[in-house]
């Protein structure tokens, strides 16, 4: 089988606190860790009071400390809302506590609106638009190139391998061009999956760091002992999704029996999206769904997302999986 990876959001769940999103994932890394997986991925997100990995790099250097080998990285960076220069030094000082375990993956698309854009201090359409030349600086920076300006001591020679994330078409021309992998995310945003991995794969150009294209794809995945107990976990997934796209983002709730008979049909149409990028259920459910998916997306890997109220269930399911898809480290 295929390296599967671990996608984390670090949720902050309903009557829980920061501190504790944090333990959790801390948790959740060296469970992945000891089961097998390839990567842990840490996603950067800012102003929403259910998610507490806005500070990506701090948090990387949490989950560095309780795991030992696993790659640790951001899934990702939304790099229009900072400074290369500075995610250069910060990734570049992960690299030096955590030798060869550091990823980055980079992402366009700022997920801000005005208000974050004001907080932030940032132009984000106009960051937006320098993205390539960003890409290009950091990869710059951590080769110690003296071409790419003020030297950043703690980047130059760090072996962080660099990603470029996406979720429409931009990302993997740019990936293809760039000769970087590649992650696309489709658990959230399948509608492009297949034509953003052919264009890919097509334009690749090979680079010093990367001869022939990696592909990697996100799927949801929820692993429990049933598929009825699987569906229920998977309800404080659904809640958070409808939640997220009507505009009402909150803490992470507990599930809910039957979720889905309770809902309309325009959230039913919303969580049918989600779903069709999901394996959820048994191990058995899952080893069938995951297998469908890679034979269906021809990923080079694949990266699970997914997480439960409790996070004892959430551990399991991290275990459930591997165990089911057979995967050796």
């Amino acid at each position: 089988m295929i390296p599967l990876s671990v996608l984390d959001l670090v949720p902050v769940r309903e009557g829980g606190s920061v501190g504790e999103a944090l333990d959790i994932s801390a948790r959740t890394a060296a469970a992945a860790e000891k089961a097998g997986y390839n990567r842990y991925w840490v996603a950067e997100h800012h102003g929403m009071e259910g998610i507490a990995g806005g500070a990506t790099s701090v948090v990387l250097a949490h989950i560095g400390h309780a795991t030992s080998s696993i790659r640790i990285g951001a899934g990702g960076i939304m790099l229009p809302n900072h400074n290369p220069y500075v995610i250069a030094e910060q990734f570049g000082t992960l690299d030096a506590l955590f030798p060869g375990r550091i990823d980055l993956g980079l992402g366009r698309a700022a997920g801000a609106d005005g208000r974050l854009a004001y907080a932030l201090r940032k132009d984000i359409v106009k960051a937006s638009e320098t993205f390539p030349n960003d890409v290009v600086e950091l990869r710059a920076r951590f080769a110690g190139d003296p071409a790419a300006g003020v030297a950043a001591p703690q980047a130059a020679g760090a072996q962080v391998q660099m990603w470029i994330l996406g979720s429409s078409l931009y990302g993997a021309q740019l990936a293809a061009m760039l000769g970087l992998p590649y992650a696309f995310a489709s658990h959230f945003a399948p509608a492009l999956l297949h034509q953003a991995a052919a264009i890919y794969r097509e334009r690749f150009e090979p680079s010093e760091t990367l001869d022939k294209p990696h592909f990697m794809a996100a799927i949801n995945v929820i692993t429990a002992e049933s598929d009825d107990e699987a569906r229920y976990l998977a309800s404080t997934n659904e809640q958070a999704f409808v939640a997220l796209r009507t505009g009402t983002p909150g803490r992470m709730k507990p599930p809910i029996r039957n979720y889905r008979d309770s809902l309309p049909d325009v959230a039913l149409a919303m969580l049918d999206q989600m779903r069709s990028v999901s394996a959820i259920g048994s191990p058995e459910t899952v080893r069938e769904g995951i297998v469908a998916f890679v034979a269906r997306t021809q990923a080079d890997e694949i990266i699970i997302s997914g997480s439960t109220y409790d996070p004892d269930a959430q551990i399991r399911s991290v275990e459930l999986t591997m165990a089911a898809v057979g995967q050796q480290s």
